[in-house]
């Protein structure tokens, strides 16, 4: 039940065509499997609710407009750091965002990553 409502939820999100289903189904199951992997000890998918199968679908709509292409760098400088990217771009950004969503959603679910900044003194 799980992975049917993920894939319903991520083909809406990402739009797909039934040409992509079979991309979008792996897809899915990868992103179900990535969003358990960081649950907290004891905690499972069927506890966080609506969270779990939003956050999957949303990691795996992410992983389908970044597979779409588009967005490849055209131009890049150093010098005043410059970066031109290609047509579709927006979808690297899309699927950023989706991630990030991701990410707040599980928050309260998920294992601290260790993640931290430390003060350095001068």
């Amino acid at each position: 039940m799980i992975h049917e409502k993920v894939f319903r939820l991520a083909s809406v999100i990402a739009q797909a065509g039934e040409e992509e289903t079979p991309l979008l189904e792996a897809l899915c199951t990868a992103a179900e499997a990535q969003t358990a992997q960081r649950l907290r000890e004891g905690c499972t998918a069927g506890d966080c609710g609506d969270a779990f199968c939003c956050a999957a679908a949303m990691l795996a709509a992410a992983g389908m407009l970044t597979c779409r292409g588009g967005g490849e760098v055209e131009q890049m400088q150093a010098g005043d750091v410059s970066l031109r990217l290609g047509p579709g771009g927006g979808a690297c950004e899309a699927a950023a965002v989706l991630r990030r969503q991701c990410a707040l959603l599980m928050a309260p679910y998920w294992e601290d990553d260790g993640f931290a900044f430390a003060g350095v003194r001068g």
